[in-house]
């Protein structure tokens, strides 16, 4: 099985690249990190309390994220997708019967920091780092409608996350290997995609 890790600060694309690689091949499946956030009181409080929680590894449900994966690795297939709700913060589990996957895509913010705790599978890393205006309106919008936030928070909530995503790049550093690859604004997406499908 081949693992595409897809990271970048929010707003920068990776779920729609996740969803263009899946496109182009066959047996793919996407696990995103943004559908393992902790539940519970605990958590409902944290996220009232603690500045950018989303963004920090605290609000990241680690072991349940690393059950799904390890299933998947194991057996080939999924019996489960997960789907977090901002709004009520609880996670919705609904029944996805994908058999023979091929292509396992982690995608998120966390996903890097996934990849970087010891993680021994031969992979494929894209970095996105795309302009921060065109990352914040697109995370605005995508709160303002999906998350019920106002203008104001979402941009308030959008440099903290900013800011929080680079603070950690600081700290988490892979091999700059063969296999990793650096996304901008100016990346032609089809030419990123086609050295790792020819690999498939």
């Amino acid at each position: 099985m081949k693992i595409i890790f897809i990271s970048g600060p929010s707003g920068s694309g990776k779920t729609t690249l996740s969803n263009q690689i899946i496109l182009k091949i066959k047996n793919g499946f996407i696990l995103n990190t943004d559908n393992y956030y902790r539940t519970g009181l605990i958590s409902k409080l944290l996220s009232k309390f603690v500045d950018g929680y989303f963004d920090k590894r605290i609000s990241f449900n680690y072991k349940l994220f690393k059950k799904d994966f390890n299933y998947i690795l194991n057996n080939r297939n999924s019996i489960i997708e997960r789907s977090y709700d901002f709004q009520n913060k609880t996670i919705n589990n609904f029944s996805n019967k994908s058999k023979n996957i091929n292509i396992l895509i982690i995608e998120g913010i966390f996903a890097k920091e996934f990849l970087s705790r010891s993680f021994n599978q031969k992979y494929y890393f894209l970095e996105l780092k795309i302009n921060k205006n065109d990352c914040m309106k697109r995370v605005v919008q995508r709160d303002i409608k999906e998350r019920g936030k106002t203008k104001k928070q979402a941009e308030e909530d959008f440099l903290k996350s900013w800011d929080i995503y680079y603070q950690k790049l600081k700290v988490k550093h892979l091999n700059n290997n063969e296999n990793e690859f650096t996304i901008t604004n100016n990346t032609n997406i089809d030419q990123i995609l086609k050295k790792y499908l020819k690999e498939f």
